[in-house]
């Protein structure tokens, strides 16, 4: 499952969008994401060969991030394996990756994997692959909203138990005022993240929005809230950059306030190595990617469906802490968590 995206990966457009080719370098040489606004990037593993299944990955990512890197990743690794072609396609607007659903249905594509972190902007595109027999599957965000948008399966992290089961884990810690920090105002699953911690911390919790696309309008709308409000102890944010950017506000706040996160990276692997970042939530972004486009081809191929079509996959949560995390830290230094 660590196998790496294969060498001499090509690019092609997807037809219908302005989607640049800048980035395939990028792309190459570090695996990074290759999204953004109107022209958002794809990524094939592999030349397109006759007869080999043709699937499309389309996520709400935004550019640079790098938690949709490892999600790329972990697509490549099964796209690999399986020998399919694979496109990879982002936009954090809504309508956007509606749009991208859109053209890929155009394309003709064998498989759609799509995340879904506003619903509603994806139920047409869904029921327009489901009329020209596209299989759909869906990962990481829309866990409540995958089985009534009509999607086959899903991968992913139950949000609303992963923010009660860390509202329970600053109790243990003894917080007694957490600020948790949404960076993007209406994604499904940072609003059931933070409406998790609330529903089980018995002590304060405020929610903050900020710009996500914006670090240094994170770092200041954090530093900003703690300077006014030192009662908080607690930071949670929804992240791994994100949380690395907190730290560096509550000094800059000169808080005591201890940083929690959602989401891990080779660096926040450091940082809670350091103790800098209290401790982290895996998700399993590589898997959730794997999966998705594996199990597009087990479909495909053999008529599998992961979760008889009722279940979800749960790839998380599970806690990643400064007594564990030397088990994930050599796989996040190959940047595979």
């Amino acid at each position: 499952m660590t196998t790496p995206p294969p060498p001499h990966a090509s690019f092609r457009l997807i037809p219908g969008t302005a989607l640049t080719l800048a980035v395939a370098g990028c792309l190459l040489l570090s695996g990074c994401s290759a999204t953004g606004g109107s022209d958002s990037g794809t990524d094939t593993a592999g030349a397109a060969g006759k007869g080999r299944l043709k699937i499309v990955l389309v996520t709400h990512a935004s550019k640079g991030d790098a938690f949709w890197q490892l999600v790329q990743k972990g697509a490549e690794a099964a796209a690999a394996k399986d020998d399919v072609d694979l496109t990879y396609a982002s936009d954090p607007d809504a309508a956007g990756q509606a749009e991208l659903v859109r053209d890929s249905i155009k394309d003709g594509v064998d498989g759609i994997a799509l995340t879904l972190a506003k619903p509603d902007a994806m139920k047409a595109p869904i029921a327009q692959a489901k009329a020209s027999d596209i299989p759909v599957v869906g990962l990481n965000s829309g866990i409540d909203a995958w089985k009534s948008e009509g999607v086959l399966e899903f991968f992913g992290q139950d949000e609303s138990v992963a923010g009660r089961a860390v509202g329970q884990k600053l109790d243990a810690f003894k917080a007694k005022h957490a600020l948790c920090v949404i960076h993007e105002r209406g994604n499904v699953a940072l609003e059931a993240r933070c409406a998790g911690v609330k529903k089980t911390f018995t002590g304060d919790t405020d929610m903050l929005y900020v710009d996500g696309t914006d670090m240094d309008a994170v770092s200041a709308g954090v530093t900003d809230r703690l300077k006014q409000d030192p009662s908080i102890d607690e930071v949670v944010m929804l992240g791994a950059q994100f949380a690395l950017a907190a730290v560096k506000s509550v000094k800059a706040a000169g808080s005591k306030a201890k940083v929690a996160t959602f989401d891990l990276n080779q660096d926040l692997v450091k940082a809670v190595q350091s103790g800098n970042i209290q401790f982290a939530v895996d998700q399993q972004p590589y898997l959730q990617g794997y999966l998705a486009v594996d199990s597009l081809w087990l479909y495909k191929t053999n008529g599998n469906i992961s979760g008889g079509g009722a279940a979800p996959v749960l790839t998380g949560p599970a806690f990643v802490t400064k007594t564990n995390v030397g088990a994930v830290a050599n796989f996040a230094a190959n940047g595979t968590r």
